[in-house]
């Protein structure tokens, strides 16, 4: 029995072990978390070592009392920082960790994909605009009633929404990656592609694509939260 498969298989057991019962998320949201949680095992080694550090991140902020900020950075803003983003807000709702406040932006704007808003609600969050007819609409997504939704669209890094200091800068496509090679004002800053499910839109592919894509980041953003509470 390799070490790689007890690590998964204590990952798992731990993870089901403190999740909370009652999170505050909606049924369907948490119903999806549960799904999410129980195929932890799926990340790879090489993934988790990366994850970690984002935990640790987190639970740095939380020793020296002040907010952890996560800007999630993709090239247009549309598709793999909004998943993260929303994901990683949703975990640490799940798991009951405050003070993280998440972020997206771009080097470009865009739109946030009506794909990605697609697979979300297929997720179960409630997700809603009143400027559906812009190039750029501002989605107000929710996912439970104590909480409050947060408000996506498209944007790049300097932004006002996004913070400009003391945050770390989770890159989440190579593209990004390379075109940033520094983010003004993080004080962490890690590469974490994911494959962009754009390579699947008009085609009979589309909707598991997206619908795997939102999948993978949810499990590694749970995997995060998670780890944040063995600090």
């Amino acid at each position: 029995m390799t070490n790689s498969f007890l690590f998964s298989t204590l990952t798992v057991f731990i993870v089901m072990a403190i999740a909370p019962t009652n999170a505050g998320l909606s049924p369907k949201v948490e119903s999806y978390v549960q799904a999410r949680l129980a195929e932890i095992d799926q990340i790879a080694d090489e993934r988790r070592s990366e994850l970690l550090k984002i935990s640790e991140y987190i639970a740095s902020c939380q020793a020296e009392k002040r907010p952890a900020k996560l800007l999630f950075v993709c090239t247009h803003n549309s598709r793999r920082s909004h998943l993260a983003q929303l994901w990683a807000q949703i975990g640490a709702t799940h798991f009951g960790i405050h003070g993280l406040e998440t972020f997206s932006g771009g080097t470009e704007t865009t739109a946030m994909n009506i794909r990605t808003v697609a697979a979300l609600r297929r997720a179960g969050l409630e997700i809603t605009t009143t400027d559906k007819d812009s190039s750029n609409p501002k989605y107000s997504v929710a996912f439970g009633k104590d909480e409050s939704p947060l408000i996506c669209f498209s944007k790049t890094l300097s932004d006002p929404t996004n913070p400009n200091d003391k945050f770390a800068a989770v890159m989440t496509c190579s593209s990004a990656d390379q075109s940033c090679p520094n983010v003004k004002g993080c004080e962490l800053r890690l590469s974490l592609p994911y494959e962009d499910p754009k390579v699947s839109d008009n085609t009979p592919k589309e909707t598991v694509a997206y619908d795997e894509k939102s999948k993978e980041i949810a499990r590694e953003m749970l995997f995060i939260m998670c780890r944040v509470l063995k600090h």
